[in-house]
């Protein structure tokens, strides 16, 4: 797996080059496209595995073609339609995929336009293809988990079934996921109903729901709260068991440990909070802690030029946190504790997407 993701790696590499460098469809093949199939285990260069504008006559429509056809045990497994780097997957037409993907025996396809990759398959209905990507993988932003669900279509491990099972299930997770998402920002009357039918006796009239809502709300937010605050106990304790067992210092590191820095649980806290907040949107690794004197910075990649929060912790009298804009700006606010930062969620959530 190590190798794999190494071979990822360097087609991000390939990426970000080409975002900036290739110009067409060509270049975008040349540099990105073709580089990834070899990095899924597929001889480009070999007809048998790797069709270049592969055409497949569909009724009356002669000599189209799609950008590429793999072959695994001389059979049509893939279709990969090409776009340029520069274009937005979302607003392009492929419309060659979905014709092509009913007259072939390929269950899979994929559009790319070497910046993601977005992988199609027939969970809705035999042999028409999904209007919906059941996996998007980004090439210039992606993490282990991502890593190793790409994996499943490199040519060493490629088993059709698996793949459309993993498809099909990734499909309604992401369906009940996003409806969950809906409801907890802004319940429907369905979903109160069937919330109020579990804790109210008698019927669930428009009146009842209404009064129902604003506790069914609070209900979930209590929910999620709860168990990002099991998390985080978890990982604290971690933490904190870590640090009663220090491993032995380099004596070149002595000299360091002299200043006055002490990172305080509260701060350890506080960092993990901001990581939980994140999770949504960038893989936690990239929330970072740098303590100094005065304050303790989270920052995106531990970068100081992306903060995210200060933490004004020291103080034993009167603490503040204060919150960057996408500008860099900081405003500051009076908190009681690390716990507080849930407050700011949306604002924390902002500039880490600024940082994306």
């Amino acid at each position: 797996m190590s190798d794999f993701f190494e071979r990822v790696t360097q087609i991000s590499s390939r990426s970000k080059v080409a975002e900036r460098q290739a110009l067409t469809e060509e270049a975008t093949k040349t540099s990105v496209i073709l580089p990834f199939l070899q990095a899924l285990g597929f001889d480009v260069f070999n007809l048998d595995e790797v069709i270049p504008e592969f055409i497949a006559d569909v009724g009356t429509k002669k000599g189209e073609k799609v950008d590429f056809a793999v072959k695994i045990d001389g059979k049509i497994a893939m279709l990969i339609e090409a776009k340029p780097v520069n274009a937005k997957l979302g607003d392009v037409q492929f419309n060659q995929l979905f014709r092509y993907f009913s007259v072939t025996e390929a269950r899979l396809a994929i559009l790319t336009n070497g910046r993601e990759a977005w992988f199609f398959s027939d969970t809705d209905e035999p042999n028409k293809m999904d209007k919906r990507p059941f996996f998007k993988f980004d090439f210039q932003n992606f993490d282990k988990d991502q890593v190793e669900e790409l994996a499943r279509f490199q040519k060493p491990n490629f088993a059709i079934e698996a793949i459309v099972e993993a498809a099909s299930n990734l499909k309604y997770t992401r369906a009940a996921a996003n409806y969950l998402r809906k409801q907890l920002e802004d319940p429907d009357d369905d979903f109160i109903r069937l919330i109020g039918r579990q804790i109210h006796e008698g019927s669930i009239t428009k009146n009842v729901s209404e009064q129902l809502r604003p506790a069914v709300q609070a209900a979930l937010d209590e929910v999620i709260r709860d168990r990002i605050q099991d998390k985080l106990g978890v990982a604290f304790s971690g933490e904190k068991r870590a640090a009663a067992e220090p491993e032995a210092a380099p004596v070149a590191e002595t000299a360091a440990n002299t200043d006055d820095i002490v990172t305080t649980e509260d701060e350890i806290a506080g960092h993990l909070i901001v990581r939980a907040i994140a999770a949504r949107h960038v893989p936690v690794d990239r929330i970072s802690i740098r303590d100094a004197k005065s304050y303790c910075a989270i920052l995106m990649d531990d970068n100081n030029r992306k903060p995210i929060c200060r933490l004004y912790f020291n103080s034993n009298t009167t603490r503040h946190v204060g919150i960057f804009d996408a500008d860099k700006s900081e405003a500051r606010h009076k908190v009681t504790g690390p716990q507080d930062l849930y407050q700011f969620t949306d604002e924390l959530e902002t500039v880490i997407k600024a940082y994306l």
